[in-house]
């Protein structure tokens, strides 16, 4: 095949959900066995895996015919090295981009929706035959360019980690997160289920859902206290407040979510616990661009940094590390 160009491109891919059950099972005779069994549809896994294996098979017969191509499977982006000149295809669903994303350093990348009938995707703004007219237009840096701003956790060990949607650094299991956090000037120790600290593009997700609760709970407990502050009024002056007035209503409107590339990042502590020796002051709040927040473990065992969602690759935050967190020098550049 003659190929028009010699630059390289990298098609991230990733196992299916049937892929997965017969790494599992051996067999794909014995994952039908164990879904059905389950009383799930197996023939859903079937259509899954034969629409992704037909876009693999029609993006990666594209891209060769304008460059080198390289088949990369996420379980490798940890430890696979990125040439500066290389572009990146990413076929998945918005996780699979985000945590590409974050493996990389200023190299294009190209979201594909393998199935547009099953995943919906705000970072996979094309389908497979878009490729052919979009891939030439990337090489000619004709195309738009999304910024992302990412957040860092870096210890004081070393070690780095670099997060597009969100950071958490807390415990392993369900147990209570112990540690200092400080903000500029303010500095207090804290007890809690542990801190999300959210970039702009993760802040229609975890940190959306968080503040959500928090807002319901608060309007419930507020609700409450407003009939409670209502018949108090009613004791006191009845001449001049009806039994049967309605007590306001509390409205409380949760925004969350805020730019892709904006130069700050949001954070919030989970259900933190006040006492005797622990705070639950410095619960949220904005990190910008220059600032630090820094939380220094108190914990013994099982504490953890992870980014993205993704468990098994974190970082130990034990007895005495130190990890700086704030807005990553690097940015994800998304084709759009």
């Amino acid at each position: 095949m003659t190929r028009l160009t010699e630059n390289k491109i990298v098609l991230v891919t990733r196992p299916t959900r049937l892929a997965e059950l017969i790494a599992r099972f051996n067999t794909a005779s014995q994952a039908r066995f164990y879904v059905e069994h389950l009383g799930a549809d197996f023939s859903d896994y079937q259509r899954e895996d034969e629409n992704y294996q037909a876009a693999i098979a029609s993006v990666s017969a594209t891209l060769e015919t304008f460059g080198r191509v390289q088949k990369l499977d996420r379980a490798l982006l940890p430890n696979f090295l990125f040439a500066p000149d290389d572009t990146v295809v990413v076929l998945g669903q918005d996780g699979l981009v985000a945590n590409t994303l974050k493996y990389l350093n200023g190299q294009p990348v190209l979201g594909v929706n393998p199935d547009p009938a099953r995943w919906d995707g705000q970072l996979l703004p094309f389908k497979t035959n878009d490729l052919e007219k979009i891939i030439p237009e990337v090489f000619r840096h004709a195309r738009p360019i999304k910024f992302v701003t990412m957040a860092k956790a870096e210890l004081n060990n070393g070690q780095i980690l670099y997060a597009v949607n969100d950071l958490f650094v807390g415990p392993r299991s369900h147990i209570s997160a112990r540690y200092t956090i400080t903000l500029d000037k303010q500095t207090e120790a804290q007890s809690s289920s542990g801190v999300i600290v959210s970039t702009g593009l993760g802040s229609t997700g975890w940190l959306k859902s968080l503040l959500t609760g928090a807002a319901g709970i608060m309007q419930a407990a507020g609700t409450k206290r407003a009939r409670e502050m209502q018949d108090e009024l009613n004791i006191r002056d009845r001449a001049k407040q009806s039994k049967t007035s309605t007590p306001p209503k509390m409205r409380l409107t949760v925004h969350s979510e805020f730019d892709w590339d904006a130069d700050f990042l949001r954070f919030t502590v989970r259900e933190p616990f006040p006492t005797r020796t622990t705070a639950a002051n410095l619960v949220f709040g904005r990190v910008t661009s220059g600032q630090s927040l820094v939380l220094v473990s108190q914990m013994a065992e099982h504490g953890v940094i992870f980014s993205d969602g993704i468990e098994k690759d974190f970082l130990e935050f034990n007895s005495g590390t130190r990890a700086v967190i704030g807005v990553a020098e690097k940015k994800g550049c998304l084709v759009i």
